[in-house]
């Protein structure tokens, strides 16, 4: 019997999720977790998947770990606590082609990719959708980069250590890019904010419920139709009689 997991590399505990999982096999938790946090502390931090061979008439089961995620090695090469959420508009990091070709050689068993360089392109793609540039340029152009054959030496070479002097070019522009982009996400959210204050007041100028005056309009029925005043006529005087 196999089961599959995903946990976090040497924090492995008990709960719920974790017990209905492993109760049909009948084995010991205790001793799993003690096993599967021993085989993946080196992925400290980072989501391991995790596979566990477990024979049902001994008992006995295996540990078969597998390499985490592109997407958490990723967070852990460039120091990220996730994804940016909005990619199109921010991103959250800037990669060297040595720090992909570094997690692109960790993966390559598990990725459908025939040789190095389309493991990289694939390591490429998952910085798109975490929202990290590659090389001071956005994922896709990046990609093309690999296509044109730009980084074919660093590729061959294996190189997986970026130079104190890139590194610090890469943050450079990284940081003058995020300031770019925060200001421009800021101004979105002023010019918002500014279109719902409009909206509300010009919402509060009429009263609720109140329909503007027609002119010709019939009055409601039960509703008595103002006249023009009549001016008031003079008292008549008593006609004079005469005396006799």
């Amino acid at each position: 019997m196999q089961i599959k997991l995903l946990v976090e590399g040497g924090a492995m505990q008990p709960g719920p999720a974790l017990s209905q999982k492993l109760g049909p096999a009948g084995i010991n938790i205790g001793q799993v977790i003690s096993k599967v946090n021993d085989a993946t502390k080196s992925f400290k931090g980072l989501k391991v998947p995790v596979e566990l061979d477990v024979d049902l008439g001994t008992k006995q089961f295996e540990v078969k770990v597998s390499s985490p995620p592109v997407s958490e090695l990723l967070k852990r090469e460039l120091k990220l606590e996730k994804g940016s959420g909005i990619q199109k508009k921010l991103q959250i990091g800037n990669a060297s082609i040595e720090q992909i070709i570094s997690i692109a050689q960790q993966k390559l068993p598990n990725l459908l990719a025939k040789n190095m360089k389309a493991a990289v392109k694939s390591v490429i793609g998952t910085c798109t959708s975490l929202g990290i540039l590659v090389e001071n340029k956005n994922p896709i152009e990046a990609g093309k980069d690999v296509d044109a054959g730009k980084y074919d030496k660093e590729i061959k070479e294996e190189k997986t250590e970026t130079s104190p002097e890139k590194r610090a070019e890469l943050d450079k522009f990284f940081l003058e890019t995020q300031t770019k982009q925060q200001l421009l996400i800021k101004q979105e959210e002023a010019a918002k904010a500014a279109e719902a204050e409009a909206k509300a007041a010009a919402a509060g100028t009429a009263a609720p419920g109140a329909a503007p005056a027609t002119p010709g309009a019939v009055p409601a029925a039960g509703t008595a139709p103002k006249t023009a005043a009549t001016p008031a006529t003079p008292e008549a005087k008593p006609a004079e009689t005469k005396k006799k």
